[in-house]
């Protein structure tokens, strides 16, 4: 069901419900003929539908035991968004959750003047190191979890390290795949995500590189998007959370597009 959901919302996939399960403390169920994951943020409880629209009063009894509803995507709220303020239900954009979505060609390509820079970094990469690229199997896991050790010590903290590793852990049976580099031989990024919206689009949920590789990142980018079949016409980079320098780096990519999502609250 999840993989049939048109708008490509990237929470709605099983394996991202299943490694970020702890951080949310998710929960499913059914209630009435909605399918609703209770999840928890900052000590609030919200739901999500990624089904759609819940009957009303399935609605109400949510709202009684949940502070907000939660990645509504843009469909509901373009075709009921009129219906559910009837209800006295509030959307609100959800700006800090939006999904970049990007052209698969404009990531593999980087034409025109707008991508200069990605291509000059890329370019100082290939012309400083020897590097091979390889798909993300399960033999090469020990590898990658090399790249993330080193990627936690650099950054101080932990991210979604433990997310990752256990995506590592686990990809051949959530149905991801990625690709992993080497420079000179030795382990130095990988990026692992997984199909949706239909078939039509791809979301990257982990891109781990070692700093030191100047333009690892922007040749991973190129690569990996040159490496999808035509199939993919748009790679989903997920949100920035509010991270204003996360968000700028994901601008100077020259979105296609976003997916929007918003909040949505039962007036008192």
């Amino acid at each position: 069901m999840l993989f049939q959901l048109p708008d490509g919302v990237s929470e709605y996939t099983f394996a991202n419900l299943y490694l970020f399960r702890k951080r949310y403390q998710y929960r499913c169920s059914k209630s009435g003929e909605a399918f609703v994951i209770s999840g928890e943020r900052e000590g609030k409880r919200f739901f999500m539908t990624p089904g759609g629209v819940p009957e009303k009063d399935v609605l109400e009894n949510l709202f009684e035991t949940h502070a907000y509803w939660k990645g509504i995507p843009d469909s509901i709220e373009n075709i009921q968004g009129e219906s559910l303020r009837a209800w006295g239900i509030t959307l609100v954009e959800d700006r800090d959750n939006f999904d970049y979505l990007y052209l698969r060609t404009d990531l593999a390509d980087l034409p025109g003047k707008k991508y200069h820079k990605k291509r000059n970094l890329v370019n100082v990469f290939l012309g400083a190191y020897s590097w091979e690229a390889y798909r993300l199997t399960q033999d090469r896991v020990p590898d990658a979890l090399i790249v993330l050790d080193r990627w936690r010590k650099d950054k101080g903290e932990d991210g979604d390290y433990i997310a990752a590793q256990e995506a590592l852990d686990l990809s051949s049976d959530l149905g991801m795949e990625g690709k992993i580099y080497y420079i000179q031989g030795k382990p130095a990024g990988w990026c692992l995500g997984e199909t949706l919206a239909q078939g039509r689009m791809f979301a990257l949920h982990f891109e781990k590189g070692i700093d030191e590789y100047k333009g690892i990142y922007q040749f991973m980018n190129q690569n990996f998007a040159g490496s999808l079949g035509e199939n993919i016409t748009r790679i989903n980079r997920e949100q920035d959370l509010g991270d204003e320098g996360l968000r700028q780096a994901k601008m100077t990519y020259r979105p296609s597009g976003f997916v929007r999502k918003y909040l949505g609250y039962l007036k008192p």
